[in-house]
């Protein structure tokens, strides 16, 4: 389960200085994997598994397959987009802002 290592290892991982304006909430479903939510505050993320906890500023959602290429570095995520292997819902300028989150 790539999904669960990759979010149970985001908070540590993240680089604050990556982090700094960032002030956004996201919600993740992979497909065969889970759901995680994501918030982005104040230089810290938190990072729950599970149902929706509020409203987020964008909804992501792939398969398990996409996902791991995605966080291996072997798919790029604007080409997923455009090919609709990733579906966004809510404010794409958000999702945009994810290589800070993820680099």
């Amino acid at each position: 389960m790539v999904a669960r290592a990759f979010f149970e290892g985001l908070e540590q991982r993240a680089e604050r200085a990556n982090l700094d304006g960032l002030d956004h909430t996201y919600r993740f479903e992979i497909e065969g994997e889970g759901n995680w939510n994501v918030r982005v505050h104040v230089g810290r993320v938190v990072v729950t598994e599970g149902p929706a906890d509020g409203s987020a500023d964008a909804t992501v959602r792939m398969n398990a397959d996409v996902f791991e290429r995605l966080v291996s570095g072997e798919q790029n995520p604007t080409t997923a987009y455009m090919r609709r292997k990733i579906k966004v819902d809510g404010d794409l300028g958000a999702v945009m802002k994810l290589q800070r989150l993820f680099g």
